[in-house]
């Protein structure tokens, strides 16, 4: 859906600062890639914070935690609404929502997924048995098909999407791994304009063609990370 992707080959910029210059404004949606902590864009959302704006409906699986995350996001009010499918462990969210400070659109997960890759795909809506006849289908159109009710659910197209990916290379094709790749790749595709933060750049054409998952099409501009944090959210040890 990106409709600025710029034609140059070498999409790396200097800071996560200018990697979101001139794209970011006021009331915007934002979708943020991520899974819990794992494969979150953390220079982004941090220069995201930074630039100041507000209004924000941000959609992203969940918010990080206290501090972290999107988290940052919610403790300095940018965020107006959240579209994701998990509070998780942040008790900032939790404490806005109920105090009626921050609209919630809770969406079941793998009908969030399927949101972001059909918007990215150019398919405004799609329908699906999750939900039917809950509170997630109220207001929504039904259909019966084959004997089964089915909700209609719009599609997801953000103005700016930023992502999390392991490898890149300067063109911008994109490398996931492991846990990270749950909703990097339908956020990539979903947004307007793609920015990524990259753990590791290699050259054009290091990269298997068969290995990359998000081709450098969708993809606007990369800033390199090579020392991100890793944060366990809940870590768990033997006795």
């Amino acid at each position: 859906m990106n409709q600025v992707t710029s034609h140059k080959r070498d999409k790396r910029v200097a800071t996560a600062q200018e990697a979101l210059a001139g794209l970011v404004a006021d009331n915007q949606i934002i979708a943020v890639g991520g899974f819990g902590l794992c494969g979150i864009p953390e220079l982004l959302i941090e220069a995201l914070r930074d630039s100041g704006v507000k209004g924000l409906t941000a959609v992203s699986n969940n918010a990080g935690i206290d501090g972290v995350g999107l988290g940052l996001l919610l403790a300095t009010r940018q965020i107006r609404k959240m579209v994701s499918s998990y509070v998780g462990e942040n008790k900032e969210f939790e404490r806005q929502y109920l105090a009626g400070e921050l609209e919630v659109e809770f969406t079941p997960q793998g009908t969030l997924a399927e949101k972001l890759r059909a918007g990215g795909a150019g398919i405004p809506a799609f329908f699906t048995r999750t939900g039917y006849g809950t509170q997630v289908a109220e207001g929504k159109e039904t259909r019966d098909f084959d004997g089964q009710m089915y909700v209609m659910e719009r599609s997801i197209v953000a103005d700016v999407a930023l992502v999390k990916a392991w490898k890149a290379d300067p063109s911008g094709n994109l490398v996931f791994r492991k846990t990270a790749r749950n909703f990097n790749p339908m956020v990539a595709t979903a947004g307007k304009v793609c920015v990524a933060e990259v753990e590791i750049m290699v050259e054009v054409g290091e990269l298997d063609p068969d290995q990359v998952h998000t081709p450098g099409i969708y993809v606007d501009r990369i800033v390199h990370n090579p020392a991100p944090s890793k944060r366990i959210e809940q870590r768990t040890v033997r006795a």
